[in-house]
C-alpha cells in the first residue's frame, strides 16, 4: 500500500478483517510480522510519534478545554503554551471551532468533537493523518455533514490522509483511491482509483458511474481472496 502527497486513501474491508492492525502497524504501535513502513524515504517500522493518528473515538481529555485538547502534540513537541496555542488558533474557522476554544468536550456536540480530535491530529503531523472510523459514531445527517466538510478541508489544507472504513459509499465520496482487504487471513482484494467527480448536492452518489463502482467493490469485498 501507498499514499502520495495530498492524496485521499481507503482501506476498506469487513469488521475484523484488520484494518485497524493496518493503521496500528502503520503509527508504529504494533509490529509487522514481514516488511516495512516509509515514510518521506525514511523506514519508521515500529517507530512511534511520526503520525497522527485518530482511533474511533475522540478521546478528548474532559478537564481540558477545546484549545488545550489541540494543543497538546504541539506541546509534546516541545512549543511553549502560549506559541502552541497561537499555531493551533489559526486553524479554528477552517475547522469550524471558531468560539469554541474554551468550551469543554461536554459542551460540544459528537460532529464538534471530532472536528476538535480531527484539528489535534494534524498538528500533531501536517503530512498524513491516520483516521480510523473517524464519523462511525455518528448519527447518519452528522455524519453526511462530516464528510462533505472533511473533502473540502483536506484539500485546502494539502495534507495526505489513509482512511479506514466498511462503507463502501463514504470510500467512494471521500477517496482518491480505495484498498480492498479481504476477510481473515487478509490480502489485498482490490485497488480502485476514484474519478467521480464530487458535488456539495452529492448528485454523484446516484450516479450510473458512482453505482456501477460501487457494485464492483462490493464484488471484491466479499471475495474470500484472490
Amino acid at each position: 500500500m501507498n499514499v502520495r502527497d495530498s492524496e485521499f486513501v481507503s482501506i476498506l474491508g469487513l469488521s475484523g478483517s484488520g484494518k485497524s492492525t493496518i493503521l496500528n502497524i502503520v503509527s508504529g504501535l504494533s509490529s509487522p510480522d514481514s516488511g516495512s513502513i516509509t515514510y518521506d524515504n525514511v523506514e519508521i517500522t515500529g517507530v512511534t510519534g511520526k503520525l497522527g493518528y485518530m482511533p474511533q473515538k475522540d478521546l478528548l481529555l474532559p478537564w481540558k478545554t477545546i484549545i488545550d485538547n489541540v494543543c497538546i502534540p504541539l506541546i509534546i513537541k516541545g512549543f511553549a503554551k502560549d506559541t502552541a496555542a497561537s499555531k493551533a488558533i489559526e486553524y479554528f474557522e477552517l475547522f469550524g471551532l471558531s468560539g469554541y476554544e474554551k468550551k469543554h468536550p461536554h459542551e460540544l456536540s459528537g460532529g464538534m468533537r471530532q472536528r476538535a480530535a480531527l484539528l489535534r491530529t494534524f498538528l500533531f503531523s501536517g503530512n498524513l493523518m491516520l483516521l480510523d472510523e473517524p464519523f462511525g459514531s455518528l448519527d447518519a445527517i452528522t455524519k453526511t455533514k462530516m464528510q462533505d466538510w472533511l473533502a473540502t478541508t483536506q484539500k485546502e489544507l494539502h495534507t495526505s490522509i489513509l482512511f479506514v472504513t466498511h462503507d463502501i459509499d463514504e470510500a467512494i465520496f471521500l477517496s482518491d483511491r480505495i484498498y480492498v482487504i479481504s476477510d481473515k487471513p487478509s490480502v489485498i482484494n482490490g485497488e480502485f482509483s476514484i474519478d467521480i467527480q464530487r458535488d456539495s448536492n452529492r448528485n454523484s452518489i446516484a450516479s450510473e458511474k458512482f453505482l456501477s463502482l460501487k457494485n464492483k467493490i462490493y464484488k471484491s469485498l466479499i471475495l474470500r481472496n484472490v
